[in-house]
C-alpha cells in the first residue's frame, strides 16, 4: 500500500471524515502534495480550512449502524427502549454519529399554548455551530413524523438558538425511511431537515451490494429528470 493510502486511511478514521469530505480531499490530491512539501503546514492549515467549511450533508450519515445497543434478536421494543438504550450506549452513540457531537439533552420539554412537546435527543455539534435535534422513530418515515420534526426545529430557532449558532437541524431517525416521503414533503426542499435510517447490525455483503445498487438507481433517476 502507498504512503498516502494508508495515511488518508488513518487520517480519515482519526478525524472521521464524512464522504464528501474524504473525496475533497482525494480530488485535490492532499497526501500527495503533503509528501511531496517540505514545509507541510501550510498544506494541512488549507485542507483544514476547507474541510471545516461543512454542510449538515458532510456530518450526516445514512445510514447509522447501531449494533451495539444489541436489539436486533427483539423484534418488539419500543420507541421508548430505542431511547434508553441509547442513552445507556451514549458513547458508541456519539462515536457513531461522527466527529464534534455533543449530548445536550433527553426529551426535551416545551410548553406552548397550554400543550406539551417533548424531543427524544438534543445534539450539538462544535462543527457545524448548531443545534441538531434527533426523533426517533420505529417503522416507517411519515408525513406527520416530518411536520412534527418541522415544528420542533422551528420551536428550537424560537426558543433555544443564540444569535451566533448556525440554523438548528433537526433528523428523523428511523427504522424504514420511505423515499416518497422524503421526495414528497418538506424534507425535499428544508435544508435543515433530515431522515436518515439506522439498522441493528452490520449488513452482509450480499445486502451491502444491494443497497449500492439502489442508491445508484435512485441517483441515475435524479439525474434523468
Amino acid at each position: 500500500m502507498r504512503n498516502q493510502d494508508s495515511g488518508i486511511i488513518e487520517e480519515t478514521i482519526r478525524e472521521n471524515w464524512s464522504t464528501r469530505a474524504l473525496e475533497r480531499q482525494i480530488n485535490s490530491h492532499y497526501y500527495e502534495r503533503l509528501l511531496a512539501s517540505q514545509n507541510r503546514d501550510p498544506v494541512m492549515k488549507e485542507a483544514s480550512l476547507k474541510t471545516g467549511k461543512l454542510a449538515p450533508e458532510d456530518v450526516l450519515k445514512d445510514p447509522y449502524v447501531l449494533e451495539f445497543l444489541n436489539l436486533q434478536n427483539r423484534p418488539e421494543y419500543t420507541e421508548n427502549e430505542l431511547e434508553s438504550a441509547l442513552i445507556d450506549q451514549l458513547q458508541n452513540f456519539l462515536l457513531e454519529l461522527g466527529s464534534g457531537f455533543s449530548f445536550v439533552a433527553r426529551q426535551k420539554h416545551f410548553h406552548i399554548d397550554g400543550e406539551h412537546f417533548y424531543i427524544d435527543l438534543v445534539f450539538y455539534n462544535y462543527k457545524l455551530k448548531c443545534f441538531v435535534l434527533i426523533d426517533l422513530k420505529r417503522g416507517k418515515l411519515t408525513h406527520q413524523d416530518v411536520g412534527q420534526m418541522d415544528m420542533y426545529v422551528r420551536l428550537f430557532e424560537e426558543k433555544i438558538r443564540e444569535t451566533d449558532d448556525n440554523p438548528t437541524i433537526g433528523l428523523l431517525l428511523c427504522s424504514d425511511k420511505s423515499e416518497a416521503v422524503a421526495k414528497y414533503s418538506v424534507l425535499s426542499e428544508n435544508k435543515q431537515l433530515f431522515a436518515s435510517k439506522y439498522k441493528l447490525y452490520l449488513p452482509s455483503e450480499e445486502e451491502l451490494q444491494k443497497e449500492l445498487q439502489k442508491e445508484r438507481e435512485m441517483l441515475e433517476e435524479r439525474f434523468i429528470e
